[in-house]
């Protein structure tokens, strides 16, 4: 059936069915639809391999109760119908799988009881491994006081369409976001290593974004294969002396810089090795 399988948009889980395509989930009175009370995660299939599917399941219910919500099943149910649906498609397929929950019902504050739950499987191929550019944004990542930066909240993700968008204007493909500070935080859509002679370094977690389970599988994995791993507060020009850049994330799991601002980068050996180490482990997580 090819890399784009038989379902075309994919296939969702939701009220106890799965249904084909792009499933409506709302109505126009839905409390998520106008005060936005969705959580979610995202996890990898890629090739049969579903690297930490159970924690980010886990995290998704994490989320959920962070933002007052009901979860209406357990992680433990959500892995389950996750290989369920992952099974559903080729065994050659790169698919992105994303549980969610949100309210129904509710004003301003949601209603936890009113939970709902729903999962979606696409089919997303990799990245081509040609790194991509970067900018320095001039958005800030919130607090923890300020917004809710423990959960992985849709409500967080127009911040980083602004800064997506600005850096697309500018000529870039990606950027880095800084905390309120001014410090090096992550980029709009990933975490973020730097190498210096041969150390690798990542911003320390401070509240203002997620400390990302594929950003602490590349960690530990470094560690393990005898790199030092640095977690500490990164400045901008910290960053844009650094020897490689590179992201670390669901999506592309890991993927080098070739450009941040007017300074051209090659991709490194720290960022391949992490990479290599990733795929090598992902080998494990097999059903």
């Amino acid at each position: 059936m090819g890399q784009h399988g038989a379902f075309g948009d994919g296939i969702t889980y939701v009220d106890g069915k799965w249904v084909e395509g792009n499933a409506p989930l709302m109505g126009s009175q839905t409390h998520a639809a106008w005060l936005s009370s969705v959580v979610f995660d995202g996890a990898r299939s890629i090739r049969g391999m579903a690297p930490d599917l159970d924690r980010h399941c886990a995290r998704c219910i994490a989320s959920a109760l962070s933002f007052g919500l009901a979860p209406p099943v357990t992680a433990e149910e959500i892995l389950n119908l996750a290989w369920e649906g992952i099974e559903k498609f080729p065994k050659d397929a790169e698919l992105y799988v994303r549980p969610m929950m949100f309210a129904e019902e509710g004003f301003v504050s949601p209603i936890p009881e009113s939970t709902r739950f729903a999962l979606v499987i696409t089919n997303s191929p990799m990245p081509d491994g040609s790194g991509f550019t970067a900018c320095i944004s001039s958005f800030r990542r919130p607090t923890a006081d300020a917004a809710p930066t423990d959960a992985k909240a849709s409500c967080l993700y127009p911040n980083s369409a602004r800064a997506l968008q600005e850096a697309a204007k500018r000529g870039f493909d990606n950027a880095v976001v800084c905390d309120l500070l001014g410090n090096v935080a992550e980029f709009a859509t990933a975490n973020l290593y730097c190498v210096k002679d041969g150390t690798a370094y990542t911003p320390v977690p401070n509240g203002t974004f997620l400390n990302g389970i594929t950003r602490q599988r590349v960690m530990k994995l470094l560690r393990e294969a005898g790199t030092e791993v640095v977690e500490q507060t990164i400045t901008v020009n910290e960053l844009k002396d650094a020897d490689e850049v590179f992201s670390s994330g669901n999506y592309a799991k890991v993927s080098s810089v070739t450009k941040l601002e007017d300074r051209d980068l090659q991709p490194g050996p720290v960022a391949k090795k992490a990479f290599e180490l990733y795929m090598e482990f992902a080998e494990t997580q097999r059903r």
